[in-house]
């Protein structure tokens, strides 16, 4: 299909999304798939935007991508400066919306000082680009790792349960200089965004809204991947005000959480206590049960019975949970906690 496309706009010199779906009896969501990927390649260019932009063949077929590349020494480094080095190098400025670029300079600042000030390696590498659509990063240190840093601070079972305590936020091995929101926050700024380290590779799709994990061959220290749209229409501060809102003044109360990571069958007291861990620090939490396939009577009594009451300032909203765990819920849950608990 891609080469049928460079052979019409070749004859036509330039064509519209619109003309090369009627020309090829596609869709346009299909014939966009294909631009998009024509366009990375540096096969096409386009010219005018939303529905006035057509499509040429582009005079190069090197990568339309502007990139930027460095080693950085960490000890006495600081973020804000090199994140400063880099928008003037690449002209991120003119590149990027200006929200595309308070979220940039938002995560970019926030992963690089976690290197700086957590990883204990001496060294990281950089790597920004900017191609057709999208503003990407890549933070590398060779230090602890960031999940066996979690690990090891809270005496854990192991690297993976550093993921469970992760995503939930307000996780920090350094209280006195950290709150423990900047990961948090950031994952969800991102379209996709991934933390790589030891064997671990934890992916926030948020485009698909979903969080995954894969066991990869282990790498020494943590690596770091953010990508936005260019101009994304994301605002920060919304993204701010859904977890912090006005109602808990403006503070990190509530917090969101994937309870299949953790794992998809869930039946003991001490699995619950497991997913409850630091879940007090909060106000509101919500629990996402999509692909739990069972709990057990247990589970379910320790979590939203036992903890419950004695967490009176905690309230939960579950999601996406199956007929079959509402009942067992609904059988545990008694008149003391049923105001703090809403099940969609």
């Amino acid at each position: 299909m891609k080469k049928k496309i460079i052979s019409f706009i070749t004859k036509k010199k330039a064509l519209s999304g619109a003309q090369l779906a009627e020309s090829l009896g596609i869709s346009r969501q299909a014939v966009n798939k294909h631009l998009k990927q024509l366009l990375l390649s540096g096969k096409l260019k386009k010219e005018g935007v939303t529905r006035g932009a057509v499509y040429k063949i582009a005079t190069t077929e090197k990568k339309s991508e502007t990139k930027f590349r460095r080693t950085y020494h960490l000890d006495g480094l600081e973020e804000h400066k090199v994140f400063q080095q880099i928008t003037v190098e690449m002209n991120i400025a003119k590149q990027l919306s200006p929200k595309g670029l308070e979220i940039a300079r938002y995560a970019f600042t926030e992963m690089l000082n976690n290197a700086i000030d957590h990883s204990r390696s001496d060294k990281c590498l950089v790597k920004v680009a900017v191609d057709q659509y999208n503003f990407h990063f890549h933070i590398r240190d060779y230090g602890i790792g960031l999940f066996f840093s979690i690990y090891d601070k809270f005496d854990l079972p192991d690297e993976n349960s550093a993921v469970g305590e992760l995503i939930k936020g307000k996780t920090t091995t350094m209280k006195e200089r950290h709150t423990g929101e900047g990961i948090f926050f950031t994952s969800k700024a991102a379209d996709e965004m991934f933390f790589r380290a030891g064997k671990i590779k934890l992916l926030f799709d948020n485009q698909k809204k979903d969080i995954f994990i894969e066991e990869k061959k282990k790498i020494r220290g943590t690596e770091v991947f953010f990508s936005i749209k260019k101009r994304t229409r994301k605002k920060l501060e919304d993204i701010f005000s859904i977890f912090a809102p006005e109602e808990f003044d403006y503070k990190f109360e509530k917090t969101r959480a994937m309870v299949k990571l953790f794992q998809k069958e869930y039946i003991s007291r001490s699995e619950a206590r497991r997913l409850y861990h630091g879940l007090d620090k909060f106000k509101s939490v919500t629990l996402d049960f999509k692909g739990v396939k069972l709990l057990g009577q247990g589970f379910a009594d320790e979590l939203f019975r036992v903890f419950m009451q004695d967490n009176p300032e905690v309230k939960f909203e579950l999601t996406n949970l199956k007929p079959t765990l509402k009942v067992m819920i609904n059988h545990v849950v008694d008149n003391k906690v049923k105001g703090r608990l809403t099940i969609n």
